[in-house]
């Protein structure tokens, strides 16, 4: 191997750059690689590394697995405890081998364990898409994602109608108005009708929603406070968590009028009529309702792009009084532990969608600082892989 010198009075930003530099073509040579598999010093760290490679290419398999075994039922099949592989390929109407071929398939995931005798079990991974249902609602909701992903080359440079845009129904309308050169203002989702497109998406978020919202209401007091709007908030699942949270807590919710409509059916179905309203219109065009000192914002600004998140807290500023609050939570990028979640997963979720982009924590403070919140603080929740928070004070 070639020896490594640096030239005196370099910064350490210029060190560091050249030594990634050095770095990089030293893990790219063969021969390194070669000597690093088989040393007893890096044979350890070259096959994790070599792993976590092969996983990025093989990661479609991996996520088709375990597509199939929501697809059929596999996990709730093995809820009670362990089960015949005939058994379990007569209730999936596979052949022996094919069942064997999946669920082995799974068992390599950690997604089942595979015990003597033909037999099959839960492992802890599908233990926990049993437990959580907006796992199995992701995995059948990412037949759109993978289809927009099929030439990413192709999204990265506009050139795909995506189904995700399709799907949501304000980012497919507003994508559209902005590709017919149309005021985006004028080009919201009808709000007289309701084409399908408001029950797929809402039925999505609230079938999501019950695990985001109990870190979040984990994360923040809403109990403090009188009245809580939710601006965005869906078909009200958010909303029903808090109150049940917090039962003398008033409720307000706020999104486009066919949502609202099925929020209404909720919380007159919950029996809350009483202390809560869903109110119709356009967070980006609308003035929103006053009356509450705590406003949420629960998986939205990372749909939107940054003209219309000023907008947005814009509009929540003028509806809260002097030391309102406002809460922003979604999932986040930069966050420690869990970056491609943000970066990657999100990052071209986004972009299929047709608007928004994942924001770090410090982006999303200086948008709140430069609409007049101040106090911006972090809180603290106990899954940021699902979602983090930060909490403003209006002045």
């Amino acid at each position: 191997m070639a020896a490594f010198s640096l030239p005196l009075r370099l910064s350490a930003g210029q060190i560091g750059t050249r030594f990634n530099t050095w770095r990089s073509r030293l893990i790219a040579d063969a021969r390194f690689q070669r000597w690093a598999a088989a040393s007893p010093l890096t044979r350890r760290l070259a096959r994790r590394k070599a792993r976590a490679l092969f996983d990025l290419c093989a990661g479609f398999v991996y996520s088709q697995i375990l597509r199939a075994c929501v697809q059929l039922e596999v996990f709730e099949l093995l809820r009670g405890g362990p089960k015949d592989l005939a058994w379990l390929a007569a209730r999936m109407r596979l052949t022996v081998p094919a069942a064997r071929r999946l669920l082995s398939s799974a068992a390599s995931l950690r997604l089942l364990r595979e015990l003597p005798g033909d037999r099959f079990a839960l492992d802890d991974l599908g233990a926990a898409v049993n437990g959580n249902p907006a796992i199995a609602a992701f995995v059948d909701h990412h037949d759109l994602l993978y289809a927009d992903l099929k030439d990413p080359v192709a999204l990265l440079r506009g050139e795909t109608d995506t189904n995700l845009s399709r799907f949501w129904p304000y980012a497919g309308n507003r994508a559209h108005a902005r590709s017919e050169a149309e005021d985006p203002a004028d080009s919201g989702w009808p709000p007289e009708s309701d084409d399908g497109r408001a029950s797929a998406y809402s039925d999505l978020m609230s079938r999501t929603q019950p695990l985001v919202a109990e870190n979040i209401l984990d994360a923040y007091p809403f109990a403090r406070h009188r009245c809580l709007l939710d601006v965005g908030g869906g078909d009200g699942a958010f909303l029903a968590s808090a109150a049940e949270r917090a039962p003398h807590l008033a409720l307000k919710l706020f999104d486009l009028p066919p949502v609202a409509a099925r929020a209404r059916d909720r919380i007159e179905a919950l029996g809350l009529s009483g202390r809560a309203e869903a109110i119709g219109g356009d967070m980006l065009r609308d003035s929103l309702p006053h009356g509450a000192d705590v406003a949420s914002l629960i998986r939205v600004l990372h749909d939107h792009d940054d003209e219309s998140v000023r907008v947005i807290l814009a509009a929540i500023y003028d509806a809260l009084p002097p030391r309102g609050v406002l809460l922003v939570a979604e999932p986040m990028a930069g966050v420690r532990g869990v970056e491609p979640m943000g970066e990657a997963y999100f990052g071209f979720y986004l972009l299929a969608m047709g608007r928004g982009r994942p924001r770090s924590a410090s982006e999303i403070a200086a948008h709140l600082e430069e609409a007049g919140f101040r106090w911006v603080r972090p809180l603290k929740t106990r899954r940021p892989l699902l979602v983090s928070a930060l909490a403003a004070t209006r002045v």
